[in-house]
């Protein structure tokens, strides 16, 4: 027996890393495309070796926020079975990589929310270039790590760390914005707890109007419309402020009737949003009405509900992750390309369409490859989610940056979407302590009643043996108090048991918490301190 389960043991581990070398193989792969690809076309220009190099860090780094990053997106909808593995990957791969190209922005700021100062390069070329090269590979590689080590971090800061970390070792501290860094440390502590308050209110508000009812059935017809509707608003605000940058202009041709901006107004998205909100509520709501008849009368029932809009949360998350962060994070590759084919330095640089498609095909080639690891972490490993929480959460994820870009506040989409879980798990522990406290009572109660028993049975047990003169029901008797006795005595032992299971009982799991703040906090200097090491050796090996 124990040779064939050993048999299976070494199958399983060969199947594994046979499954390791084809991803292996799939990875570089992708990466000697991009690099036959940059050279092919750059040949002809001066320095075209940077570039090269730079686009084989940019594929690198594509893919590594593809396998981190992207999770946070549908994560929360596997976790809650609304979505399988596959089915989460293919939604993300399309939506992420259509968000990027369609929406990406065809103008990035070659240095990431300006936090340093590129007037310090004093117009030299080639050390702007190798900082460049050495934030990107630095964050790629810290990336790489935390994915890992499961952790999922932040794309933005660890590129802001790259880019800080290099701009110090070309040019010294005086090169770095210090207030700017201290608004994106702020970020740490802004972006989760804004995240998990905003979803765990909703889940509080679905709780309230609909699981507490009794008839939750028709709770359910009243209110998961206006829930749905709610998040549609949040998302179509979303995606038009952050998503339809690229695009506004061709928009504002179309349809004369809006302000002539250069860029989407909050007004004017909120607006878009109510329209497309109203739709959808009329729609959820006539959709709800036909399946009450069908739909269980139980909170599983009402989960069922909240499934397809999951869907749809995990797609428009991935599409607006695709416009808004890919295009950040491909900016050193951007301002790299840039450089070279200019010969100069530039604050803001285009993009151009080959370099947005390393960041979106690498981004899906990432995600398939390497994501599974971190989506299980965020959707089952923090805290157990079903469909009404993955709601709250992506709601969380949508309507917080929303906020958060209106008072300008800095913040991060890994830390609001791991924050609202972080709430949902600690919602769920605060609304349960109630009902573990009772039961805690009740286990003391019983132990000790039971104690009082066992000692009484002891008693009587003690005198029956003591007695010189035994009848025959006497020795009956001890039998039956023996018997008794050890009845006594594994009740209370199971008691104590699950007494000791009710008080740790916790929803949220906290080395999961420690693991994930603990990543979060030494991102920017941890990308920092690589980016500058691989800094002198690039120049090292250049001079």
């Amino acid at each position: 027996m124990e040779i064939q389960t050993v048999k299976k043991m070494e199958k399983e581990a060969i199947k594994g890393s046979r499954f390791d070398f084809i991803r292996l193989g799939i990875a570089l792969f992708f990466m000697a495309v991009v690099l036959t690809y940059s050279f092919m076309t750059t040949g002809s220009v001066p320095n075209n070796v940077f570039l090269v190099i730079a686009a084989l860090f940019g594929a690198y780094m594509a893919m590594n926020i593809g396998a981190n990053d992207v999770a946070n997106n549908v994560g929360p909808a596997v976790g809650s079975k609304a979505l399988t593995m596959g089915g989460a990957i293919v939604i993300a791969a399309i939506f992420e990589a259509g968000g990027a190209l369609i929406a990406g922005g065809d103008v990035v700021k070659t240095i990431k929310k300006g936090i340093i100062d590129i007037s310090a390069f004093g117009g030299n070329v080639d050390p702007f270039i190798w900082a460049m090269m050495a934030a990107l590979l630095a964050a790629a590689l810290w990336l790489n790590f935390a994915t890992m080590m499961k952790a999922p971090v932040s794309t933005t800061h660890s590129i802001v760390g790259g880019v800080m970390g290099a701009g110090i070792a070309s040019a010294g501290f005086g090169i770095v914005a210090w207030g700017t860094m201290g608004k994106i440390a702020a970020s740490w502590v802004i972006s989760p707890v804004l995240g998990g308050i905003i979803a765990a209110s909703f889940l509080f508000a679905i709780k309230k109007t609909m699981i507490y009812k009794t008839d939750k059935v028709k709770a359910a017809t009243v209110w998961v419309p206006v829930f749905v509707a709610i998040m549609s608003w949040a998302f179509i605000t979303y995606l038009t402020l952050k998503g339809l940058k690229k695009v506004w202009p061709s928009i504002i041709d179309f349809l004369a009737f809006l302000p002539d901006t250069k860029k989407p107004t909050f007004m004017v998205a909120a607006i878009f949003g109510l329209i497309v909100a109203a739709a959808v509520y009329l729609a959820v709501k006539k959709m709800v009405a036909k399946k009450a008849g069908s739909i269980e009368n139980s909170r599983s029932g009402v989960n069922m509900l909240f499934t397809i809009p999951l869907v749809f949360a995990a797609a428009l998350l991935s599409f607006a992750h695709g416009a808004n962060d890919v295009a950040n994070a491909i900016g050193p590759l951007a301002a790299i390309n840039d450089a070279v084919i200019s010969g100069g330095i530039s604050a803001k640089a285009g993009i151009p369409l080959w370099v947005m498609g390393v960041g979106a095909i690498g981004i899906a080639t990432g995600l398939a490859l390497y994501g599974p690891k971190l989506i299980r972490t965020v959707g089952s490993e923090i805290t157990e989610l079903d469909q009404m929480r993955a709601f709250s959460v992506a709601m969380a994820a949508s309507i917080t940056v929303i906020i958060a870009s209106q008072l300008g506040l800095p913040v991060s989409s890994t830390h609001i979407a791991v924050g609202g879980i972080f709430g949902v798990g600690f919602l769920r522990e605060y609304l349960e302590s109630t009902n573990i406290k009772e039961e805690i009572e009740h286990d003391k109660e019983m132990i000790v009643d039971e104690k009082k028993l066992l000692k009484a049975l002891n008693g009587e047990l003690k005198t029956l043996e003591a007695k010189e003169k035994k009848k025959k029901n006497d020795y009956e008797r001890i039998v039956e108090l023996y018997k008794m006795i050890d009845e006594e005595e594994s009740k209370i032992k199971e008691a104590k048991k699950q007494l000791k299971s009710a008080e740790k009982v916790k929803y949220v799991k906290r080395d999961a918490i420690k693991k994930i703040i603990a990543a979060w906090i030494i991102t920017v200097p941890a990308a920092a301190v690589l980016s500058a090491a691989i800094y002198y050796m690039i120049r090292g090996i250049a001079l």
